[in-house]
């Protein structure tokens, strides 16, 4: 893995498995009696954990194939196999990108005021993913071309792009710099990782090879004799031998698929995971001539789903083989192939691009196939839908069993309208840990720009320099307490809070983080002046010159009640 997407990722699991000074303060705080109402631990607050949602991205077209964004709750119909269900949740996205918030949420009662202004900062990030490892060389080079046109008219200033492949040998992480992103993409190449094309004998597909092996299909194991009788050039032919070589090219063609497969939809998930870390609008467009996914795999395809959609990240897909077509007895480098190859060539095609067709209508992004117009499908699948309905639903009486749940979403009314939504989901296997709960709950709101006010916080900074290098930046939030909901227990009033401080480059990448956990125990005698003046809480990071944007999320533990602030600081 490249050491950028480590740090990330370490940046990422470090700042919510809690970092950094845990001290916090709060006003007119003495050793005495209140130092007791207020103490800090170093372990996430535990949420209650929520009841089983199933989330269903939703896109609505009319026969022109403009998304429709005027249906209601009440038009659609969700069924989980076959049962009709309750939509519990109802909201519509819009691909239009938020407004840019220029200063720190605003608190009604004297809370320290911030004087910075936010900069300038990116608000939709897209991860360009090329799959060179199924990729051919000839599609790559066109798909490049096609890709370097479109980011060289389409890049804002407000987008950040980045490149990675299925090989991981060649990756950007996100920025605006044209130059790095031309190197980058110029450094592309086919990069087949189990078995070069065409190496075998008989050649055939990985879809054949799982008919073989793991379907014992016989039609499917008399192509590949066939094949192999005229590859092998065998006189006088010998069907046994023909039998043995399409068997043992079976099996080694199988395990390769498998590995390439597998470590395609890996990096399909890691890039999600990386995705995730970003501020504002998140899109992947993967490109690639798809990819057989066999059973064991299509859990592991639902859990990219699932984490895409709880990040608000879409899913599109380009066809990098453009307008495709099996050619009747194979191209004019190849020897004439019989007709069962063809036939099972042309099945392996529309098979491998099923997980492209998949990823993109579960996360409502756009597929785009068949077509050679391959700048304008990148201006398609860069482009976030312009409506996406997402619908939520507890399933009742849920097996936490692990299998498989068709979904089918249908509108009560069609009116010649097209429905594109997710396929189905797999149920747990044990129930939903209250920790890992809080920790994505937080992520999902450090990881926005929206605003959150179900209870007045705000935030200042302080710099101050211990050397001729050394930079200190304090931190410090306040959180006005008035609105909790406080749970009676012993004669004192508890609550318990999540404060969670982030800084982000001018590139939207996480610099560093802490999360601060807050446990108040507050007396009914003191409580009236304790909800009067708040409590602050400092974290302090050093960091290096330059601007950056500050993200802050608190969230208490009795009412699931959540707050979050954005502000800048620019350290000379």
């Amino acid at each position: 893995m490249p050491r950028t997407h480590q740090r990330s990722y370490l940046l990422l699991g470090l700042l919510l498995a809690v970092l950094g000074d845990t001290a916090a303060q709060a006003p007119q705080q003495s050793p005495g009696q209140n130092a007791a109402e207020m103490t800090t631990h170093d372990t996430p607050a535990t949420f209650r954990t929520k009841v089983n949602l199933v989330q269903v991205p939703v896109v609505v077209r009319d026969s022109q194939r403009r998304a429709v964004g005027n249906l209601r709750k009440e038009d659609f119909q969700v069924f989980d196999k076959g049962k009709p269900q309750d939509i519990a949740t109802f909201s519509i996205e819009t691909g239009s990108k938020p407004a840019t918030l220029e200063t720190a949420t605003p608190a009604p009662e004297k809370p320290p005021v911030g004087e910075s202004k936010l900069p300038a900062t990116p608000d939709h990030f897209v991860a360009y993913l090329f799959d060179d490892v199924h990729l051919t060389f000839s599609d790559l080079v066109i798909v490049r071309d096609a890709a370097e046109r479109h980011l060289e008219q389409s890049l804002g200033p407000a987008d950040r792009a980045a490149v990675f492949t299925t090989s991981g040998r060649t990756t950007l992480d996100f920025t605006d710099d044209r130059a790095k992103l031309h190197e980058t993409l110029s450094k592309l190449r086919a990069q087949p990782i189990a078995r070069p094309p065409g190496s075998e004998c008989p050649d055939i597909t990985y879809y054949q090879a799982d008919l073989i092996v793991n379907k014992s299909d016989p039609s499917a194991l008399q192509a590949a004799m066939q094949d192999a009788l005229v590859c092998m050039q065998l006189d006088p032919p010998d069907p046994h031998l023909a039998q043995q070589a399409a068997q043992s090219a079976a099996r080694r063609i199988l395990s390769a698929g498998d590995t390439e497969s597998r470590l395609s939809l890996g990096v399909v998930k890691d890039v999600v995971r990386r995705l995730s870390t970003m501020p504002g609008q998140r899109s992947i467009v993967l490109i690639s001539p798809g990819f057989l996914t066999l059973v064991d795999l299509q859990q592991d395809k639902t859990e990219i789903m699932d984490r895409a959609i709880r990040s608000n990240i879409v899913i599109s897909s380009l066809d990098a083989r453009g307008l495709y077509t099996v050619i009747p007895g194979g191209d004019a480098s190849q020897a004439v192939e019989t007709a069962m190859k063809t036939q099972y060539r042309s099945a392996s095609a529309q098979a491998d691009e099923d997980v492209l067709a998949e990823l993109a209508d579960g996360t409502g992004g756009a597929f785009v196939h068949n077509n050679n117009d391959l700048a304008g499908g990148f201006k398609q699948v860069a482009a976030r839908p312009e409506f996406v309905y997402m619908l939520g639903f507890s399933p009742q009486n849920l097996k936490l069993d692990g299998s498989f749940h068709v979904l089918k979403v249908t509108l009560k009314e069609p009116n010649q309208l097209n429905i594109q939504a997710r396929r189905g989901y797999y149920a747990p296997k044990h129930s939903a840990d209250p920790q890992e709960t809080a920790k994505e709950e937080i992520q999902e709101a450090l990881f926005s720009k929206e605003e959150l006010r179900d209870f007045p916080v705000a935030l200042r900074t302080q710099v101050s320099k211990s050397g001729d290098s050394s930079v200190q930046l304090a931190v410090l939030v306040w959180v006005g307490v008035k609105g909790l909901p406080f749970r009676k227990e012993n004669g004192k009033n508890s609550d318990d809070l999540a404060v969670v401080s982030a800084l982000f480059d001018h590139n939207g990448n996480l610099v560093i983080g802490a999360q601060k956990n807050v446990e108040m125990r507050v007396p009914d005698q003191t409580l009236e002046s304790r909800l009067g003046s708040g409590i602050i809480v400092r974290s302090n990071f050093d960091v290096k010159p330059g601007s950056y944007r500050i993200r802050l999320v608190v969230r208490d533990s009795e009412g699931q009640l959540m707050a979050a602030a954005n502000g800048a600081v620019e350290i000379p």
